[in-house]
């Protein structure tokens, strides 16, 4: 999926949709029973990294939802999320090699908006453990095409430590590990076209109906990173839309 740079953010119309998050977390708890149908995996250790302005609050019921999988399921621990300083990438780097003590290799990341565009560098750094990258609305593309952007004309937005043009373009190359880049087309934070991998071996696109704000708790993306995480080490297939994915308000599709 080839897409011209630079991508417009999103519209204001979008934005203010953003509202409906809230609307997406009350109605995860009537779908609580369709979620455990939802396949079990093997136990290992899943690293969840918050976005931009939020914290460990914000993956709450997505941890909770894994750990009722059978996962290790851990929580970045860095209070909250104020863009890549230096203090962040440190922080999170001693985080991730603690974990990588604890459990070993495979470890797999799941990263909501900025948090992963962190866990693709952590993916790129050390390929040989990180089991695979799951991406929420991550605009590793073309971060600029967000109505966070704004933010940054007022000293608020993301700054990676380094040369920002280097990272800027390190960010769009594919990963080493299996990734799956999990987007919306009424996402009113980040534009959509700048969430999605270009097509290639061990990368996928699979696209849901949610907010930006209320991707990490819609039962539609947690179904998708269950089948994800689900899959045994080393076997990693492109996702397949099945069962509850049917339904309107579960639905999720490749792209």
């Amino acid at each position: 999926m080839t897409t011209a740079l630079p991508i417009p953010p999103p519209s204001l119309g979008l934005l203010a949709l953003e509202a409906r998050a809230a609307l997406e977390l009350a109605g995860l708890v009537p779908l609580v029973p369709a979620l455990r149908t939802a396949p079990r995996g093997d136990g290992h250790p899943v690293l969840v990294l918050p976005g931009f302005l939020t914290d460990d609050a914000s993956t709450r019921a997505l941890r909770w939802f894994l750990r009722d999988r059978g996962y290790h399921v851990h929580g970045w621990r860095l209070g909250r999320n104020l863009g890549p300083s230096t203090r962040t990438v440190d922080g999170l780097l001693r985080r991730f090699q603690a974990l990588v003590e604890r459990h070993g290799a495979g470890i797999s990341l799941v990263g909501w908006s900025l948090g992963g565009l962190y866990a693709r560098e952590l993916a790129r750094a050390f390929p040989d453990v990180v089991r695979q990258v799951i991406t929420l609305a991550s605009p590793f593309r073309d971060v600029s095409a967000t109505t966070v952007q704004r933010l940054a004309s007022l000293g608020l937005g993301p700054r990676p430590r380094g040369s920002y043009q280097a990272w800027l373009e390190r960010l769009r190359e594919p990963l080493p590990v299996p990734t799956t880049a999990i987007f919306s087309r009424t996402d009113g934070i980040c534009a959509w076209q700048s969430c999605v991998e270009e097509p290639g071996p061990q990368r996928e696109n699979v696209e849901v109906r949610t907010s930006h704000c209320g991707m990490g708790h819609h039962a539609a993306t947690l179904l998708v990173i269950a089948d994800r995480l689900a899959q045994p080490k080393g076997a990693w297939r492109p996702f397949v839309p099945r069962g509850l994915h049917a339904l309107p308000l579960l639905r999720a599709t490749c792209a």
